[in-house]
């Protein structure tokens, strides 16, 4: 008889274990934090080592008595692996433990459907719920295999095992259309920006690295930014002004973490399209973590799986305060940006992060003088509409000297405005380079 499951406790016994190989090892500091995040009291934390899974328990018989032992002494009522369980070893260790058993993956979806706020996000959530526990619906109901009876209904029928799979799949079936709606709308508003030449820039990183910290620091926003993991689901989009390039359009993504569940990557594909889409990635780095080598690795691995390890990176050190270092930028052999250091909680460096987007950003601003003659008025006002003027001086003539810098785009629009052809004034070294593209 399979276990009849009750409601889920708050107390929890936990459970790693060491493997040999490192492509399976956990973090048990960060699967403190992940439960901590989920709302649950940790009752201890039990370990162990294996050169590889048990394929009914996941453990050995040793360490399930354990188990058993430690929820009697501390009264609890669930246990949860720092590992991906199969659907069969989570129902054996449920029916050995008689309690509620949950894995890593169900850990994070918990935490997830805890900070989905937006309709889209709790959308994504559901579906990676839903395919997560159409996999396991065996083990929790004993009343799941009983046949339906009674008049008209006799024979084998169809078990309500059966009715639950099939009203998943249509309720499946009918998020998936809603959701290819929302990308829809959400591919047109990124067509929108395209189109106005508004470039994106999104925040990506590996969880509590400080990216909502960063971006209320950056925007003088609000959003809800605490010290634990996936504080920040759902993407916030906000407007910010760039020296040199103008308005940009400011992203806050999902933070990332090691082994983040496939199905969650794929269920917020919409959501990290934002980052794949971007005209520039902002990589936020705790830079006070011993392990921040590996964390860069794990959200490099999940940009990949999204197409967007091609964008232009910028990466940010951030929680400089805890290494008592001092704000910087590092360039690469070309004088390009390439790292920032700097305490988004303190606001120090904030200031070099603003340069290094202008520089990143403003690879087509243009620098150059002109000399207007008196009728030209009305190109000579629309410069000085754009703040573009740098240097003005006269002539006995009545002629305008003008030093200007602005971004290429910008020069091109207003020219296209006053029915002026752009290459009558632009020198010709500066002809010579492309049109910056989003």
């Amino acid at each position: 008889m399979f276990f009849e499951r009750p409601d889920a406790g708050e107390t929890a016994v936990l459970l790693h274990v060491d493997f040999q190989d490192e492509r399976e090892r956990e973090d048990p500091g960060e699967f403190l934090e992940l439960v901590r995040s989920a709302g649950a009291e940790p009752a201890t934390l039990l370990t162990g080592s294996r050169q590889r899974p048990d394929p009914r328990t996941f453990v050995g018989t040793g360490k399930v008595e354990e188990l058993r032992d430690a929820l009697a002494v501390h009264g609890a009522e669930l246990v949860i692996f720092n590992h991906a369980l199969s659907p069969s070893q989570e129902r054996n260790l449920e029916r050995s433990l008689a309690c509620r058993v949950l894995d890593r993956t169900g850990l994070i979806l918990d935490i997830f459907a805890q900070r989905a706020r937006t309709h889209e996000g709790k959308l994504q959530v559901e579906l990676a719920q839903l395919e997560y526990m159409s996999t396991r619906l065996v083990r929790g109901w004993t009343h799941l295999e009983r046949q339906k009876g009674g008049i008209g209904l006799r024979g084998p029928g169809e078990t309500q095992l059966e009715t639950d799979r099939r009203l998943l799949r249509s309720r499946i079936k009918a998020i998936h259309k809603r959701l290819d709606k929302v990308r829809s709308q959400r591919s047109e508003n990124r067509r929108a920006r395209s189109r106005a030449e508004i470039p994106s820039v999104s925040l990506v990183g590996y969880t509590n690295a400080g990216k909502s910290t960063l971006f209320n620091a950056l925007t003088e926003s609000k959003v809800y930014a605490a010290d634990q993991l996936f504080a920040t689901l759902d993407p916030t989009l906000r407007r910010l002004e760039i020296d040199d390039v103008g308005p940009v359009v400011l992203a806050d993504t999902v933070g990332f973490i090691r082994h983040l569940p496939h199905k969650l990557v794929e269920a917020f594909q919409a959501t990290l399209q934002e980052a794949a889409e971007a005209a520039l990635l902002v990589h936020v780095i705790d830079a006070a973590d011993p392990d921040r080598e590996l964390n860069v690795t794990q959200v490099e691995g999940v940009l990949d799986e999204i197409g967007a390890l091609e964008v232009p990176m910028l990466k940010v050190m951030n929680k400089i305060d805890l290494l008592d270092s001092a704000p910087r930028i590092e360039r690469d052999g070309q004088g390009r940006p390439e790292v920032v250091w700097l305490s988004a909680q303190q606001g120090r460096g904030i200031d070099l992060l603003y340069q290094a987007l202008s520089e990143c950003l403003a690879d087509d601003v243009i620098d150059f003088s002109l000399t207007l003659a008196p009728e030209q008025g009305r190109l000579r006002a629309g410069l000085h509409e754009l703040g573009a003027v740098r240097e003005e001086r006269f002539d006995d003539a009545g002629r305008t000297r003008l030093v200007i810098r602005l971004p290429r785009r910008d020069f091109l629009q207003l020219m296209a405005r006053l029915g002026e052809r752009a290459e009558d004034y632009l020198p010709s070294e500066l002809q010579e380079r492309p049109v910056w593209e989003p």
